[in-house]
């Protein structure tokens, strides 16, 4: 046992875990990802060219959804996708306040209004009881979010909407690969907007997004809004914008798809190690509806500040997602959801701590980490 507690207290003196590193799998996929940006670059096409065409096809079969439609960033993804389910100026769009500034921002550039509503406790996604009260007759949308990996209850949502002709947006920028009830997120509302910023479970080496919907007529107004309004080179046909995904991003992108499946396996296999590990935080719930892909491992402690000043002092990394409710933010003080509207999302914001997680983790350091957290814990009740 004091051989064991030498060894540990070694480690602990040089240990440096940080809470994301993208470098691990550019060095095991480096002979495949440097041929596809060789491909690029001897074809000499850098704008929606074949890399492009093939990663918005095999993307959306991966979602199982009709189409694919690649645009800059997440945020373009999910200001187009409102845009072209039929998102006008002056109409509402229910959101939650938990999941950053992004998605209230792109409702923003729309013209619309976010409505917030609370998230449930456990969950942390929209909680569907309290979202009867947030419709009215200007509510075109619900933008409904996968946050932190784990999918949303969609059923329950699309049971108020549907008979009111609301349209339902899933936000899938931390969920790449999550399932509802056997189906993978992307396919389950009219669209879906994905994000491929290098962090994501699907991440590029810039920025980009990323479209998914089996609606003909929304990814028709999704391809003309992403450029110019566009159907024909120089000839618009509508009000556009540029929002393009590159050629490099999308050979890329490519290649990560194709070990998108095991990356998240590997992502399930570290969440498990640590939800039967830690002690005195709470651990993330997962659903029975909901197989998840873990973006981020993020527990509850009531000394969130304490706990994270502790790790980083043992040379763990960790991130706060995120440490103010897009509600409580100077430029959405004027939809009138002040403090203390939105209970639940208020407190998980002064106690959410995002512990390290990637796919290449290695298991010895999620031990190290989940010792960590469990020593501050006994030490602090």
């Amino acid at each position: 046992m004091g051989k064991r507690q030498q060894s540990f207290g070694v480690q602990r003196a040089a240990c440096s875990i940080p809470v994301f590193d993208v470098r691990p799998q550019y060095l095991a996929l480096k002979e495949e990802l440097d041929a596809a940006i060789g491909r690029v670059l001897d074809r000499g096409w850098f704008i929606q060219g074949e890399e492009h065409a093939a990663f918005e096809a095999e993307f959306a079969a991966f979602c199982g959804a009709r189409h694919g439609v690649g645009v800059a960033s997440g945020t373009d993804a999910i200001r187009i996708a409102l845009q072209a389910i039929g998102v006008e100026p002056g109409d509402e769009v229910v959101a939650v306040a938990n999941a950053g500034v992004p998605p209230i921002a792109a409702i923003v550039e729309t013209g619309a209004r976010p409505v917030f509503v609370d998230v449930d406790p456990a969950t942390r996604t929209l909680d569907p009881d309290l979202l009867e009260a947030a419709l009215s007759p200007r509510t075109r949308a619900v933008l409904a979010v996968h946050l932190y990996g784990q999918s949303a209850d969609v059923d329950r949502i699309l049971e108020l909407i549907r008979p009111r002709g609301i349209a339902l947006l899933e936000d899938c920028a931390q969920a790449h690969g999550a399932e509802y009830r056997g189906k993978r997120v992307g396919s389950l509302g009219d669209a879906a907007a994905f994000s491929f910023y290098p962090t994501k479970n699907l991440g590029a080496y810039g920025d980009g997004g990323l479209i998914t919907t089996s609606d003909d007529g929304v990814a028709d107004r999704a391809r003309l809004l992403r450029q110019y309004g566009w159907r024909r080179q120089y000839l618009s046909e509508t009000h556009g914008i540029s929002s393009r995904l590159d050629e490099l991003q999308a050979a890329i992108l490519r290649v990560k798809l194709r070990h998108l499946e095991v990356a998240n396996d590997a992502r399930r296999l570290r969440a498990a190690r640590y939800t039967e590990s830690l002690r005195g935080v709470i651990t993330p719930a997962e659903p029975a509806w909901s197989r998840d892909v873990y973006h981020l491992y993020v527990v509850e402690v009531a000394d969130r500040d304490g706990l994270k000043a502790a790790l980083a002092e043992r040379g763990v990394g960790t991130g706060i997602h995120y440490p103010l409710p897009a509600h409580l933010q100077e430029p959405y003080a004027e939809l009138g959801a002040g403090l203390g509207s939105l209970p639940v999302t208020e407190r998980l914001a002064s106690r959410v701590l995002s512990l390290p997680m990637f796919p290449e983790l290695p298991l010895e350091q999620v031990d190290y980490v989940a010792e960590a957290v469990n020593e501050f814990s006994a030490a602090h009740g």
